[in-house]
């Protein structure tokens, strides 16, 4: 590989990745707040928040990974030049986020029989219940919100997912200070007013980024921003994209959900242990997460482009980019587990077995990375449907019965339990990267007809 080229390539797929990255620092960050502002009212109102937010949650990762699709398809047009094209996809992908807003909130106005069969302490119920229905409110503009930071992204604007992540952020503690406490007029809702805040937040969320869109001038330009009726051919090629993405992205969120809830049987010691792995997990997973939406649009653009050559080097490159963040998060974790424990617990109890799952993390640091990044790629390619299955087998045939064996019947507890998720991320890391290579090593891609359009990617675009 020549190495200008390959550093070229590494700037190049860093630059997209890094606002992706901080955007989705700032989503959590919000979670971390609306967690703090509940702790405020109790224990009752911090544990009718988490139960909301895990229901939430559920649907949340379903929409955000159909809705991915439009990225794949924006910068596929994008790179062909076809700008006219995204402006009417984009319209299309309005339509398909109305109607899944819609079954969104369906979900949510009738999720007290979840809340009943999770065996939900009564106490619990109407404090949850309340969060769900103020939450619910902001379906909508969160869809709207999704098809308009997908699109940005396809148009390598990835710096839209940092600026709105931030306007979330800011907008957060005072909405939920107005609707927990009072103020303003309203009345004091307590935990359910952080439901209605954060539907509020989203609100204003969508509406920034609308407004974003309307000024600038060359993604205005598409023509995104119109009537349009909706036509079944272009939602469906959507679907056919998006779906196997959403069930991909489902699959793997709850997996994590399914072994956070089977942690809850060994012990309070245990889930608080598990939680600071976790969550510290899940904030440097951000980095290959960011990553892997940037090799999205690199490899998306490239096939527009008609660039094989293209798309080999953006996905190995960025394949590369990943291993090398990965290592450092994970020399990180195995070097220094008891301060990173100790940023969230003074138990020296918890730090114990904090410091063993660390270890653990560190493993899984790589397969982790890989299989997101080689999504990522593939999503690119609009190659979904095999991915889906690899990700069923992966966390579903393979992870979650080796965590329940190795966690219950060999007696590791929360070990066996993290060595199942080792095993499922390993397994979609090695079939995930071979399906990217099998269908690159003898790509052959023809430039757009009637096009002449270059060889070379486009600049990055300007603030």
């Amino acid at each position: 590989m020549h190495t200008p080229g390959f550093w070229r390539d590494v700037r190049r797929t860093f630059l997209l990745a890094l606002p992706v990255i901080l955007g989705q620092v700032a989503t959590m960050a919000t979670g971390f707040v609306d967690t703090v502002m509940a702790g405020r009212l109790g224990p009752l109102a911090l544990a009718s928040v988490a139960i909301g937010s895990a229901i939430w949650s559920a649907g949340l990762l379903f929409l955000l990974g159909v809705l991915m699709a439009v990225s794949a398809a924006v910068s596929q047009l994008h790179g062909a030049g076809e700008l006219r094209r995204i402006g009417a996809l984009v319209r299309q992908a309005f339509w398909l986020a109305a109607a899944l807003a819609g079954l969104f909130w369906l979900y949510l106005k009738s999720a007290t029989p979840i809340i009943h069969w999770l065996g939900v302490d009564p106490a619990i119920h109407p404090l949850a219940e309340g969060y769900l229905q103020g939450i619910a409110w902001g379906t909508p503009a969160l869809a709207g919100f999704f098809v308009l930071r997908f699109f940005c992204e396809g148009m390598s604007v990835t710096r839209a997912t940092f600026y709105f992540g931030m306007v979330a952020l800011l907008a957060d503690i005072p909405a939920n200070y107005v609707f927990m406490y009072g103020k303003l007029g309203l009345p004091a809702m307590g935990a359910p007013g952080i439901g209605m805040a954060t539907a509020v937040v989203e609100w204003i969320q969508f509406a920034s980024i609308l407004l974003y869109v309307r000024f600038r001038p060359d993604l205005y330009a598409t023509g995104l921003l119109g009537w349009a009726r909706p036509h079944w051919r272009e939602i469906r090629h959507l679907l056919q994209v998006g779906l196997p993405i959403g069930f991909m992205v489902f699959f793997e969120g709850s997996l994590f959900v399914v072994v956070s809830l089977l942690m809850g049987t060994l012990g309070p010691v245990v889930v608080a242990a598990h939680q600071v792995a976790i969550n510290y997990s899940s904030l440097v997973f951000m980095i290959p997460m960011g990553l892997g939406t940037a090799l999205t649009v690199r490899v998306g653009n490239a096939v527009g482009r008609g660039d094989a050559d293209g798309v080999r080097r953006a996905g190995w490159v960025g394949l590369v980019l990943v291993l090398a963040t990965q290592i450092v998060s994970a020399a990180i974790m195995l070097l220094f587990p008891g301060q990173i424990a100790r940023v969230y617990t003074a138990d020296e109890t918890v730090i114990a077995l904090v410091v063993q799952l660390l270890w653990l993390a560190a493993i899984f640091q790589l397969p982790d990375g890989l299989q997101v990044a080689a999504a990522g790629a593939l999503r690119g390619l609009k190659d979904t449907r095999i991915p889906m299955l690899i990700n069923i087998v992966a966390y579903w045939v393979v992870g979650m019965p080796l965590a329940w064996w190795l966690g219950f019947h060999a007696g590791l507890g929360a070990r066996g339990l993290w060595m199942g998720l080792i095993a499922g991320l390993s397994v979609a890391a090695v079939l995930l990267t071979w399906r990217f290579w099998r269908l690159t090593a003898h790509l052959q891609l023809k430039p757009p007809a009637g096009e002449a359009v270059a060889k070379q990617e486009a600049p990055l675009p300007s603030l």
